[in-house]
């Protein structure tokens, strides 16, 4: 199946750019672009994308805000588009806000073709895209907020089989289904039955707040310097 992908950002040459890219690859089409938040909120109640590209800075609505209303702001997300953050800014703030907002991935401007369009079918998949960079921007972070960890999130963990636990915990780590299952020596399949039964153990609604819940609860913590 065609994945359909809306672009949002508000300089018009990356908007085309990313357009010509991606309507240059097998199985993936550009339905839309939006200006700006507020835009690509519209855009998806008309279009119905699976992706949404998602600048962070733009007028009126940004990218995190526009991404919160798109996935729901944490309610029931079933049905609605995947969100890959497309940004020149690395800095850590923005990798944890857009994540917690309900993004599915994180990637740089300067990303290749090739990345581009291979974090569209990992997101379309239902995979969260955590590249190892974005993952120790994530790290980070929660190192640098110094959060407790949250009791009652951690109560939720004890529901969880020895297994699943370490799965969860290699989630985070940004492993792919592939990776997980070489480094655990199981099927692929089974690493994919262990995640959806965690989603839902957990009342989770994607692979990347299971990252996010992994660190909060402090199952895993930021390695020192």
């Amino acid at each position: 199946m065609t994945i359909r992908v809306l672009v949002a950002d508000d300089q018009m040459m990356v908007r085309q750019g990313f357009t010509v890219l991606l309507n240059a690859e097998e199985g993936i089409e550009v339905v839309g672009q939006a200006v700006d938040g507020l835009d690509a909120v519209a855009k998806t109640v008309e279009l119905a994308p699976d992706v949404v590209l998602m600048d962070i800075r733009m007028p009126r609505c940004g990218g995190i805000e526009a991404t919160r209303r798109i996935r729901g702001g944490g309610g029931d997300t079933e049905g609605a588009p995947k969100v890959l953050v497309l940004t020149t800014f690395d800095l850590d703030e923005y990798v944890y806000d857009a994540l917690r907002a309900g993004a599915s991935g994180f990637l740089l401007k300067d990303a290749s073709a090739a990345e581009l369009a291979g974090a569209v079918r990992v997101v379309a998949a239902g995979e969260a895209l955590l590249a190892p960079s974005v993952t120790r921007r994530l790290i980070s972070e929660f190192s640098r907020l110094a959060c407790p960890p949250r009791s009652p999130l951690k109560e939720r963990i004890a529901d969880l089989t020895e297994r699943e636990t370490e799965v969860l915990s290699l989630i985070a780590q940004g492993l792919s289904n592939a990776e997980i299952a070489a480094q655990l020596i199981v099927a692929e399949q089974t690493v994919k039955s262990h995640v959806s039964r965690i989603l839902v153990k957990l009342g989770l609604r994607d692979r990347t707040q299971a990252a996010v819940f992994a660190y909060e609860t402090g199952l895993v913590r930021p390695a020192g310097p």
